[in-house]
């Protein structure tokens, strides 16, 4: 059976950008951490978009394509031990696996730092939710920098 999936453009991307941005102002975090790969673009572009040079990323493997994997990974961790706030952003919590095994990481190895997550999409069954958020996800989602190009 075929998964039922939504292609999701650049030019959606840079509008619920702009609205997750928004939202995520009053946090005033000090340091954008983005989860590689999905996060990427957007720790990019909210960077951006709060003049933030403190831009970093943390990888975690908890997927491969659409299987999900019974093992978590999580590696390349920056050293955030002078940061205040960190804005976490990715651009799905789906079963919010991996991402309450990154901030149980996170928050063990600097427990003076406050974490908040922020993602474009969640899904209300994750085992987390994110603080901040555009859309609820309700199919698989191509994101236009996983089939844009190859």
């Amino acid at each position: 059976m075929e998964i039922e999936k939504y292609y999701y453009s650049y030019d959606e991307f840079k509008e619920d950008t702009q609205i997750l941005a928004d939202k995520c102002r009053t946090f005033n975090p000090d340091v954008i951490l983005g989860v590689a790969r999905g996060g990427l673009t957007l720790c990019h572009l909210i960077a951006q978009a709060y003049d933030i040079r403190h831009a970093f990323s943390i990888n975690s493997i908890h997927y491969n394509g659409t299987q999900k994997l019974d093992t978590f990974e999580i590696f390349n961790i920056p050293d955030m031990s002078k940061s205040k706030r960190v804005l976490i952003v990715d651009d799905i919590v789906d079963s919010g696996e991996t991402m309450r095994e990154i901030i149980k990481v996170l928050c063990h190895k600097f427990p003076d730092t406050e974490f908040k997550l922020a993602t474009i999409f969640y899904k209300p069954s994750a085992v987390i939710q994110p603080d901040f958020a555009v859309k609820e996800a309700t199919k698989w989602i191509d994101f236009f920098w996983e089939v844009d190009i190859k």
